[in-house]
């Protein structure tokens, strides 16, 4: 927990309030916002590569979830026994055989607490619901090129899935934002269900020990290090553009301070909590096993799908918490899911901008919602665990922390940071406070790079269980995280080569130059610097290219002026009647 504390302080939290600010301020997606630094809109584009990498194989997740909720609407869940079609001799069960499976529902329920018994001494069992995971639901191929047929009753899943995202979203954020009240808080219920029933188990005290006990070995090791710095990233959307979108919401005044602040000490004391409540089940699951805490956890789809739902068979009215439990994990999955769909539409609104789209956004939103579900078709084939998660590790991980740390250098040392903390203080009223500035400025930027270097050092490939994973695919994932970040230098060359000047210094020098159109959206936001000018005085405080602009309208101004007097002195007479025939010299 220490490397998840540290990145939470000294990362998450400066950059998830860097990005509301950013997106409130200018009230724009995430790529209208770069009119802050054009040469930098690349970094917008790469937001837009990672959000739709992430809700390709996001999605695919929740509909799994789906098809775990709906197997559970029965008396006995069916990963509960190893006498099912698709068991193996390996099987060894945590409850008593399948001779009770003729018993009443209260016999049964008696049983699955009770009747622990078959526990083999082998070095790695095989439980029934890894084996229902693999073998029923998955059906996993051999290898990541075996693709094999489509999972229908997934791929059932996966439409509903995306039928449910597309309907929140109908009406924009109008729609989105009161399916949010309930998807975001009754997760807490259920929580607090669990939790309760979790921590009143025999056993739940070794779980929440092995949670709680730090492993100071794996301190130095880099990894540990990247991922909390993903888990944060992941858990609080930075670099997904997601923050920036749904910021552009907010009011221009409204104080996206203390909402940073409280929304990331509550997103993370919530991920704590739900350790507690997976924790205290596992824990659970190991005393009645007589085995440590460490063989029967799992992370990954083998947490939430094999370890957690083998745990759930030993509670009374199993199915009961098993609905409850993937009930949770859905609307958790679709708020995030919200997030990603609403952050692309509202790039391609901004970014097109034309009429025609503005007023058919919801169409916008039927086609990436369907393109989303076509994409995620192969992940649903007998090979799509292999690919989600090679989409996990590779296309949505050290990219997060590239775009991050260049989005701190755009915004601090391109645009300036005495610039832009003069934006915040004419937006909330008061500057950014020194603990903010120094980790934008230097902190923040400074971790982040050191754990992508060391990152890339101690690099390991991916595997998947006893799977190694070929060469060409490793490729492919490393194809896919570099096509978000290579986003950012192709764009800052094509600008650089639109940009006016003889140089390329004085190209690169107008492409970094901020546009006259950036700031608040709305005139009446427009003070101070951004204030629309009326004399030659005021020009000094506005943005260069803008300056120049303005003093050619000035001078226009003037020429305009001087006419004009000179057209009255030829048609005014002495006593101020109209007289151009009595005066033949009219310039004298």
């Amino acid at each position: 927990m220490l490397p998840y504390f540290i990145m939470l302080v000294f990362c998450g939290i400066p950059l998830f309030f860097l990005e509301l600010s950013f997106g409130q301020f200018a009230s724009l997606g995430c790529l209208g916002v770069w009119k802050i630094s054009p040469m930098f809109k690349g970094v917008g584009y790469g937001m837009m590569v990672v959000s739709t990498y992430i809700g390709i194989y996001y999605n695919v997740v929740i509909c799994i979830a789906f098809y775990y909720f709906f197997m559970s609407m029965t008396n006995l869940l069916p990963w509960t026994y190893c006498n099912n079609p698709w068991n193996t001799a390996d099987c060894t069960g945590v409850v008593g055989s399948g001779r009770h499976l003729n018993a009443s529902l209260a016999n049964a329920t008696t049983t699955l607490v009770a009747g622990v018994s078959e526990v083999v001494n082998r070095t790695k069992r095989t439980s029934p619901s890894e084996e229902y995971w693999k073998h029923y639901v998955l059906n996993i191929s051999d290898d990541i090129g075996n693709f094999g047929e489509v999972r229908l009753p997934i791929l059932g899943c996966l439409a509903v899935s995306w039928c449910v995202v597309f309907l929140c979203l109908i009406r924009g954020v109008k729609s989105s934002g009161k399916v949010v009240y309930f998807t975001a808080t009754f997760p807490y219920v259920v929580l607090t269900i669990l939790f309760i029933r979790g921590i009143t188990l025999d056993g739940a005290i070794n779980g929440i020990k092995y949670y709680l006990t730090p492993q100071w070995q794996k301190v130095l090791d880099a990894k540990v290090w990247g991922d909390a710095a993903s888990q944060i990233f992941y858990s609080l959307g930075c670099a997904w553009g997601g923050l920036i979108t749904m910021a552009s919401y907010n009011k221009f005044h409204n104080n996206c301070f203390r909402d940073s602040i409280i929304i990331s000490i509550t997103n993370c004391a919530t991920s704590v909590y739900a350790g507690f409540v997976i924790f205290s089940i596992l824990g659970f699951m190991a005393h009645h096993l007589n085995v440590p805490v460490s063989e029967v956890a799992d992370h990954g789809p083998g947490l939430a799908f094999v370890a957690y739902p083998e745990a759930l068979t030993l509670l009374p009215i199993s199915p009961l918490w098993s609905l409850l439990f993937f009930f949770m994990l859905i609307l958790l999955g679709l708020g995030t899911q919200f997030c990603l769909l609403e952050t692309l539409v509202t790039a391609i609104v901004d970014e097109i901008g034309t009429d025609w789209i503005i007023r058919n956004k919801t169409i916008i939103t039927l086609v990436v919602a369907i393109a989303g579900f076509l994409l995620g078709v192969p992940l649903t084939t007998r090979a799509g665990i292999y690919w989600l998660l090679l989409m996990d590790n590779y296309a949505a991980s050290f990219s997060l922390v590239i775009i991050s740390c260049i989005m701190c250098i755009c915004i601090m040392y391109i645009y300036g940071h005495r610039n832009y903390f003069k934006d915040v203080e004419m937006m909330l009223g008061f500057p950014p406070p020194l603990f903010f500035k120094v980790c934008w400025r230097f902190i923040s930027p400074l971790i982040i790079s050191f754990i992508l270097i060391f990152t890339v050092i101690q690099y390991k490939p991916i595997t998947y269980n006893d799977y190694v994973y070929p060469g060409w695919s490793l490729a492919i994932g490393f194809a896919m995280a570099l096509s978000s970040v290579i986003c950012i230098p192709i764009y800052a060359l094509y600008k650089i080569s639109r940009s006016p000047g003889a140089t390329f210094r004085e190209r690169l020098k107008n492409a970094c130059r901020s546009h006259p159109k950036w700031g608040p959206a709305l005139q009446e936001h427009r003070t101070g610097r951004y204030a629309p000018m009326a004399s030659e005085d005021t020009v000094e405080a506005r943005p260069l290219k803008e300056k120049e602009e303005l003093k050619e309208e000035l001078k226009e101004e003037e020429k305009e002026k001087e006419r004009k007097d000179e057209i009255s002195l030829t048609i005014q007479g002495s006593n101020g009647s109209t007289n151009t025939h009595n005066n033949p010299n009219p310039s004298a």
